[in-house]
């Protein structure tokens, strides 16, 4: 924190989104210290108010504010929609008892979303998320909630960085050796495989936003349509023809392709690539 503050230089522009392993003391007094911002999930109860009661006592008083929809995929990667209801509270927070002639207390602002109507066969969502930023209405709320939902696309984007892309294998020294090979070579293919995660990408985006024209014309010719394909937008079908090559069956019970599948198919069809071109040109 003090150091991405630091290069930054304006600390009032930093939001240090974390989650459970960041539950800790120091670091929301950090925060407090350098005047920025954070937002956490949390993993500990920790006491409230008057020290007689914890976070959660506290929340049990606390009204539903409002309800916020979000989509996620279900334990065969089928995309969904669950209803969260959402509540928050500004409250004091108090350090751990043994740190309490160390660290002050602060005022901080409790989100909590909670999954409504859980079906039986799975585990339901549920966020407690404890922040310094300001949060005095719904919208604000689920702003906040929509930037901790961010990891994952985060997460997913450094995974296919270091296990697909294999940047760390390039042992580039410097900062800005290893950002000029990602975005010259390693950027395409990144956002062709985070691309297929997001459903409304998929079904709004024009095709030529992943492929060029080549590239399409060889995944027309290489890749035969499957009755999943057929049915799909533009540029999600060509991004499920592309796994094909990777091992991706593309049945209509199959989940989406995963990361890997992604990844070995582009590997493939970059190999097929030069040979397809020459064959091509001799051929007129």
């Amino acid at each position: 924190m003090r150091q991405s503050t630091a290069l930054l230089g304006e600390p009032v522009r930093c939001v240090h989104v974390g989650d459970r392993e960041s539950d800790i003391c120091e670091l929301f007094c950090t925060a407090h210290d350098l005047c920025t911002y954070f937002l956490v999930r949390t993993c500990v109860d920790r006491l409230a108010g008057d020290g007689q009661h914890t976070i959660a006592d506290e929340m049990e008083q606390a009204k539903v504010k409002g309800v916020h929809r979000v989509k996620i995929r279900d334990a065969k990667g089928h995309p969904m929609t669950v209803t969260l209801e959402v509540r928050y509270q500004q409250m004091t927070v108090l350090p751990p008892i043994g740190n309490q002639n160390r660290y002050p207390a602060l005022q901080l602002t409790v989100i909590h979303a909670h999954e409504r109507d859980v079906p039986p066969a799975r585990s339901g969502i549920e966020w407690n998320l404890l922040t310094n930023l300001s949060v005095r209405s719904r919208a604000e709320a689920i702003e906040k909630l929509d930037w901790y939902a961010m990891r994952w696309k985060i997460e997913t984007f450094h995974k296919i960085l270091k296990s697909g892309c294999k940047a760390e294998d390039s042992k580039l020294r410097t900062a800005d050796r290893l950002a000029n090979l990602d975005l010259s070579v390693l950027h395409p293919e990144l956002a062709r495989i985070l691309a297929h995660h997001d459903q409304s990408v998929c079904t709004e985006a024009p095709l030529d936003a992943a492929f060029a024209p080549d590239e399409i014309h060889l995944l027309e010719r290489v890749v035969a349509d499957s009755p999943l394909t057929t049915q799909a937008p533009p540029l999600l079908r060509n991004l499920i023809k592309v796994a094909r090559p990777g091992g991706y069956l593309a049945r209509a019970s199959d989940p989406p392709p995963g990361n890997t599948v992604m990844w070995r198919g582009m590997q493939r069809l970059t190999d097929i690539q030069p040979g397809y071109e020459v064959a091509l040109n001799r051929s007129g």
